[in-house]
């Protein structure tokens, strides 16, 4: 079995998908910005605990240090500020500063995490990322109109789709995907997501089972691949 680290899992769809990968026998660090609701969470799945703020160069290099092996990144850990009690803040309203506190978490976050851990997943006999997206990054998508009036969260996760893209170019050992998990009802939108957790974590979990012959550079959702 492998060693999984699920960044940002100490509620919603991280924990869901560290729940299900420690009942599929795999050793599973939860990693969580606070350390209090991360042991908590942790001690309920039955995974380990790594205090890991995605948003911090020291904090997820000693993260790497205390995880030490690796075989599978699940890089969660998101954000979106965009959704307010008064709505979603559209291109009218967004403000720079929006954008980048978007950024920081949902595409600097992965790049941060992908720098202190691909050492250790560079160790591994079948190296795994996995890249927690969005539909709503699709250029195909947003081109046929959506419907949504965000800017910031669907931007930042069609950045994300690139990074996996490239880094799954520079590192063809490795099995590195984005998935799209559904619009599950999280904090993040408020608990408005028509789908459960158990049923979001599912392409998650998937996919960060596959094996060394699984695609790599991919989209994907329950149903299969995703247009880009």
């Amino acid at each position: 079995m492998s060693s999984v680290l699920v960044t940002g899992a100490n509620k919603g769809l991280g924990l869901e998908t560290a729940r299900q990968l420690v009942q599929a026998g795999h050793t599973v660090w939860l990693g969580s910005r606070d350390a209090a609701r991360g042991e908590e969470a942790a001690s309920s799945v039955g995974a380990r605990f790594v205090q890991l703020d995605v948003t911090s160069d020291e904090s997820v290099a000693s993260a790497a240090k205390v995880v030490g092996s690796l075989d599978v990144l699940v890089n969660n850990a998101g954000i979106a500020p965009e959704w307010t009690e008064s709505g979603v803040v559209g291109a009218g309203e967004l403000t720079a500063d929006l954008m980048r506190e978007t950024f920081e978490v949902n595409l600097f976050g992965i790049v941060r995490v992908l720098h202190a851990f691909l050492p250790l997943l560079e160790r591994s006999s079948a190296p795994v990322v996995v890249n927690v997206s969005s539909r709503l990054a699709s250029l195909a998508t947003a081109s046929e109109g959506s419907g949504y009036p965000g800017v910031a969260y669907p931007v930042s996760k069609a950045a994300v789709n690139m990074v996996t893209v490239q880094y799954a170019k520079a590192f063809p050992a490795m099995r590195i995907n984005a998935v799209e998990p559904g619009f599950t009802a999280t904090d993040l939108n408020r608990g408005t997501g028509r789908q459960t957790v158990s049923e979001g974590a599912a392409i998650i979990v998937k996919m960060a089972q596959i094996g060394p012959d699984g695609p790599t550079g991919g989209y994907f959702d329950a149903q299969g691949t995703l247009p880009w």
